[in-house]
């Protein structure tokens, strides 16, 4: 019996070793090289240490607040592949100095996603760093939250970073960049900065990112390719009394090309902001070809100036989104084309728009060719005046087509279309209302050659139903609708 007993109580033992030992020595604990996490005493120097001797691959921070005054930086060729951990979100990183937080850098420099451009030291010592379960906040006017430099496949999940200046800011080169589950909130600058970055592979998913004054996620310049942004709550990023903003803006007007990416699923909305806008895409002036092959698909997207802006881009298709209140214009494009704005609902809930709010809305196409605007509802919008505004406006541009749509309530003219050739209007029901009473259901102007109204209904505005004061134009088989 006693030798049993003895039997017993050793393999507990080891049962316990067995048990305890591997959960103590899996992750490096900051704490252990003298961090204290009181959010008072600067922990840079012995965070920098436990970085060094983070051999199992896990840097850990219990919960507490780490004041640190200068940038921790984790170059993973020294230091092999790493992981960050918050322990549960418990963590908090105070960056009372300039610059990020977190600078992860890894030595892809020159490989692309091929696996026969990834280098030996990439795979042994540099994939897949991870930052989990951490929250990261700033004290500094310049501080920012994690900057990614030459990183291979950087997976950043259950992050929560706020009033910092840039939240997660890309440079120089990446790939397979994962970002998901993350709180992006109450930036002085962008959320999510793809800084003249070369990166192929990148999706950003199921994350709140708002309040950042310049921007919830900006590319600016830079060589993108498979970019996806989905299932996000991105709103109020923008400043109304601070620099023209986007919650989504990608910009090439200073040059650099962004194709292929998929915006689909998100919230998307903000407040009014001068020259503001939910989307914009601003290409290289002068060419439409550097900006492409983007799907804007299932979205919720209002409350800017304007919902979409589309500048010298090309390959757009605007799909099955919700748009409300755009104070401007709902969708602006210019200088593209190859756009299709496709089976919308532009919806005018009077629980939005009260007597406080003047957002009138409405679709205009400049100088821009081979466009569709079918199948869509577009309910009690219309922006600009009598003389040249409408609900949707067509001007200096050609082949054109608007088919199948529901354009009713119409501020000014349900459709206006002004010098553009090779337009047509099919199968459309266009009504206008009482207060302001509609001018036209349709007005055209200039030389309009080859463009076709066929076998429309069409609402009679106060100087009719269709009003033709322009050259080239077949009218037929249309019906007009009194309105009484």
């Amino acid at each position: 019996m006693h030798n049993t007993s003895i039997f017993s109580a050793r393999l507990l033992f080891r049962v316990l070793i067995s048990v305890i030992v591997p959960l103590t020595a899996w992750a490096t604990d900051v704490k252990d090289f003298g961090a204290k996490g009181d959010g008072k005493i600067d922990d840079t120097d012995a965070i920098r240490k436990a970085i060094i001797h983070a051999k199992d691959g896990l840097l850990e921070f219990p919960k507490g607040s780490y004041r640190i005054t200068e940038t921790l930086e984790i170059d993973l060729a020294e230091v092999g592949t790493l992981g960050i951990s918050g322990k549960g979100g418990s963590a908090r990183i105070v960056m009372a100095g300039a610059g990020p937080a977190l600078r992860i850098v890894g030595s892809h420099d020159k490989g692309s996603a091929l696996p026969a451009s990834v280098k030996p030291i990439t795979w042994e010592k540099e994939r897949m760093p991870t930052v989990t379960a951490i929250e990261i906040i700033g004290a500094h006017a310049e501080a920012d939250g994690i900057a990614l430099v030459n990183t291979f496949m950087p997976v950043l999940t259950g992050v929560l970073i706020r009033d910092v200046r840039y939240g997660i800011h890309l440079l120089s080169r990446n790939r397979n960049v994962l970002i998901d589950a993350c709180h992006i909130y109450h930036a002085r600058g962008v959320g999510i900065y793809l800084d003249d970055v070369n990166i192929h592979q990148m999706i950003v998913s199921d994350s709140h990112i708002s309040y950042c004054q310049q921007g919830g996620i900006k590319v600016r310049g830079g060589e993108i390719r498979n970019f996806q942004i989905t299932g996000n709550d991105i709103e109020y990023n923008c400043d109304p009394e601070g620099e023209v903003s986007a919650d989504i803006w990608v910009d090439c007007s200073q040059g650099g090309s962004v194709r292929e990416g998929t915006i689909v699923g998100n919230t998307i909305q903000a407040i009014h902001s001068p020259d503001g806008a939910n989307i914009r895409f601003t290409g290289v002036p002068g060419n439409a070809d550097k900006i492409g092959l983007w799907s804007i698909s299932d979205n919720h997207i209002g409350n800017q100036a304007v919902n979409i802006h589309l500048d010298h881009c090309r390959g757009i298709t605007v799909t099955g989104n919700t748009f409300m209140r755009g104070y401007d214009r709902h969708v602006k494009i210019v200088d593209s084309k190859n756009i299709l704005i496709n089976n919308n609902l532009f919806d005018h809930n009077d629980d939005y728009y009260t007597s406080q709010v003047d957002a009138p809305g409405g679709i205009s196409i400049d100088r821009a060719n081979h466009i569709t605007l079918n199948d869509n509802i577009i309910d009690g919008t219309g922006y600009g005046n009598e003389t040249d505004g409408g609900a949707v406006v067509i001007a200096n541009s050609q082949m054109v087509t608007v088919r199948g749509s529901h354009i009713y309530n119409a501020r000014y003219n349900g459709i206006r279309i002004a010098h553009s050739t090779h337009v047509q209007v099919t199968d459309c029901l266009i009504d206008g209302k009482a207060d302001p009473e509609m001018a036209a259901g349709i007005v055209l102007n200039g030389d309009c050659a080859y463009t076709v109204i066929r076998q429309n209904q069409v609402g009679k505005g106060k100087d009719g139903a269709i009003v033709n004061h322009a050259q080239g134009v077949v009218i037929e088989h249309n019906q007009v609708v009194s309105g009484d």
